[in-house]
């Protein structure tokens, strides 16, 4: 199948890997600081991930049934938080990742546990995910 078709017949899909991928050069490059290529791609695995095989609530952050994901290359962190901001989260706010990498702002340049709902652990270096799996 060719890249038009599967833009015709997922258009949900491709419009929110799209708008992560924005958010994503927006962010770094108003930051001057981050690392975009992680977010932009994997924009489609992270887009299919999260609306057909992740179980979570965004309204609901701390469930104890949901599925954990763990970003384990933290530097790809607008990854994380431009899906977690497109999929409901409410302390994600546009500003916040307008804020990306600012000092205050929970969009840290590696996700940081329990100053981001959604964000399962604190990563950093390459490979650390593994083991907080």
């Amino acid at each position: 199948m060719d890249i038009a078709t599967l833009r015709e017949k997922h258009p949900d899909h491709w419009k929110k890997a799209a708008a992560i991928r924005v958010l994503a050069m927006d962010a770094v490059q108003a930051a001057n600081s981050g690392h975009p290529g992680m977010p932009m791609g994997m924009a489609d695995v992270a887009t299919v991930l999260f609306e057909k095989h992740l179980k979570f609530d965004a309204s609901a952050p701390r469930w104890a049934d949901r599925d954990r994901f763990i970003l384990s290359a933290g530097h790809g962190s607008m990854l994380i938080y431009a899906l977690l901001h497109l999929t409901g989260y409410e302390d994600v706010t546009l500003e916040q990742i307008r804020n990306f990498r600012q000092w205050g702002a929970i969009t840290a340049g590696h996700p940081e546990y329990g100053h981001v709902s959604g964000v399962e652990t604190t990563t950093g270096p390459l490979g650390q995910g593994i083991s907080n799996s």
